[in-house]
């Protein structure tokens, strides 16, 4: 996949050798943190800066655990053109009002500085130990995108329609697909006609992302996301099936000249200016919402995962190259909400999600990047227990449900708690992705994922709240950014 020209190269080298040159000072690393809609990238984020900064228990994080951290704090961020993450806001709502913060809907970026004291003598001695951590926040949806730019209008616009006609919720394009049958490419171009297409397609998208007919949506990831481009023509276009050649002046013309434009003007510049200048990476992805949508939605993540992700520059340049070339060198996958089922199906989780982004992997560490998949909860929402279902003792999970969600038809207030029994994730990872034909398997039976609130944070016996409780959060942070603190 060809995201870059060699202008771009040529900045990206200069704009790399910069930041190298000013991390000799203080050393810098840039963590992007993505996943798609609802996978829980604002919540880790704020998780992750509140343990640090309000005192977590951190025990798998080393440098953390083992006291050489002497303070983390907020600093001011170094992108002045980028909205600052707003950990105040969220973290209010995640501890004050027990209610989980907005998502994430455009690129935002916070810096953490953190102090401490290196576990080798010899670094103690020559340089004091500081180290900022960049935490570049953007949607998944983003992300998607990057797969448009080795596509062209006409190829686009096929897998576009032939997806849209074997989703097995075709009500959701039949408005869109209805006004296409209707539509010739090569009449002249009109206004009107494509921003009712563009309406009729954005509806499409936004209704199989809602009935978890298709998790991953396609792109263009900004129809659902415009920000300040709603409304502008780099945004109004739709797919169109053409037989040959468009003459000039035509629909089909202008709607494959607005695909180019989404490209160059929406899609490189945030490979240029942001994605490409990281450095690692965690992949945040809500696998058990895939799961309860099926083995047609875990397929369907498994391909935009994949197609996606190998937009990634991973590796790990020497140190003469890594001057002049940025590449991300560890990349971390985290299937969230680990909390929503019982730590005996944790492995499973991770093993499900290690078969997900299995083709992503291989060619992650071919090209010399870290990887590791885990099960992940930024904030842990539940605790455990057991319930008796039939005389059978069964491990459960208990939490307070958010209002109006519902179990057995019994609708929850958002205050009442409850113990449930989730169900069994598969033991073979392959499962998740098998539809079966109609026969049976170990994963017939249907799973219950409950969005629960926020948990109530405890108090110390001096009245001072405790940080964010969470499950393996300190893996996370031991993985990405552990070894920089050596």
């Amino acid at each position: 996949m060809r995201l870059s020209t060699i202008t771009d190269e040529t900045s990206l080298a200069v704009a790399t050798l910069a930041a190298r040159t000013a991390a000799l000072v203080t050393p810098t690393v840039r963590l992007g943190v993505t996943g798609l809609a609802r996978a829980g990238k604002t919540v880790f984020i704020s998780a992750l800066i509140h343990n640090l900064v309000h005192g977590g228990r951190l025990p798998l994080f080393r440098a953390y655990s083992s006291g050489r951290i002497a303070t983390a704090e907020l600093e001011p961020q170094p992108d002045d053109a980028v909205p600052r993450f707003d950990y105040e806001r969220h973290i209010e709502a995640l501890v004050d009002d027990r209610l989980w913060p907005d998502s994430t809907r455009r690129i935002s970026e916070l810096r953490l500085t953190i102090k401490y004291d290196s576990a080798s003598y010899l670094t103690r001695t020559l340089r004091s130990g500081k180290l900022h951590l960049d935490i570049v926040d953007y949607p998944g949806e983003w992300l998607l995108d990057l797969a448009l730019m080795s596509r062209d209008f006409t190829e686009w616009s096929r897998e576009a329609v032939t997806g849209a006609r074997g989703t097995t919720a075709k009500s959701d394009a039949a408005a869109w697909l209805t006004k296409l049958d209707r539509v010739d490419g090569n009449m002249p171009e009109d206004e009107t006609l494509a921003r009712e297409l563009a309406a009729l397609f954005t509806d499409y998208l936004r209704a199989s992302r809602a009935t978890g007919d298709q998790i991953s949506t396609q792109p263009p990831g900004r129809f659902l996301m415009p920000g300040d481009l709603e409304g502008s023509p780099a945004l109004t276009f739709s797919p169109l099936i053409i037989d040959g050649e468009s003459p000039p002046g035509s629909l089909a013309r202008m709607m494959a000249r607005r695909f180019e434009a989404y490209k160059s003007a929406i899609v490189r510049p945030f490979f240029r200016d942001h994605f490409s200048r990281l450095d690692r990476q965690i992949v945040l992805v809500d696998t058990l919402h895939a799961l309860n949508g099926g083995p047609k939605a875990v397929a369907d993540l498994e391909a935009a995962l994949t197609a996606t992700l190998s937009a990634f520059r991973p590796g790990r340049p020497n140190w003469l190259t890594s001057l002049i070339l940025q590449r991300i060198d560890r990349i971390l996958f985290a299937a969230t909400k680990a909390d929503h089922v019982h730590h005996e199906d944790h492995d499973r989780l991770e093993a499900i999600l290690g078969r997900v982004v299995e083709r992503a992997i291989e060619r992650a560490k071919f090209a010399g990047a870290d990887v590791e998949v885990i099960a992940l909860a930024s904030v842990r929402a539940t605790r455990e227990g057991t319930v008796t279902q039939h005389g059978e003792r069964l491990p459960s999970i208990i939490g307070t449900p958010l209002p109006g969600e519902s179990v057995d038809g019994r609708v929850f207030d958002g205050e009442s708690e409850i113990a449930m029994f989730p169900g069994d994730l598969p033991n073979d990872p392959a499962m998740a992705l098998e539809d079966g034909g109609g026969k049976s398997n170990e994963f017939d039976a249907p799973l219950r994922f409950v969005r629960f609130r926020p948990p109530q944070l405890e108090r110390t016996a001096e009245g001072l709240t405790l940080s964010l409780p969470h499950i393996r959060l300190d893996r996370a942070l031991e993985f990405l950014i552990g070894d920089r603190l050596s």
